[in-house]
């Protein structure tokens, strides 16, 4: 397993679009990602639950991926993660 940290910068948080840009990245690998805020996660794959952890301007979130292409799959998160401009 691989993991990434990142402190979300975006005064909106992550909200549906940038939240769409995650799900569809992390629709392109087979490893199992997934997206933490403090004690609570979601499946990068699943639009509301993304919304649903409420991540806010500030948060630190940790993303992990677990699985054959696990760090192909951390890196182009990572990078779309960048480009949404969280």
């Amino acid at each position: 397993m691989k993991e990434f940290r990142y402190t979300i910068r975006d005064k909106n948080g992550i909200h549906a679009r940038p939240a769409g840009l995650i799900v569809q990245c992390a629709k392109g690998f087979e490893s199992a990602l997934t997206l933490w805020r403090e004690d609570r996660s979601a499946d990068c794959r699943k639009l509301f639950s993304l919304m649903q952890l409420g991540v806010k301007s500030g948060d630190e979130i940790r993303v992990t991926a677990e699985g054959a292409d696990e760090e192909k799959a951390l890196t182009e998160l990572q990078e779309t993660i960048r480009r949404a401009g969280l």
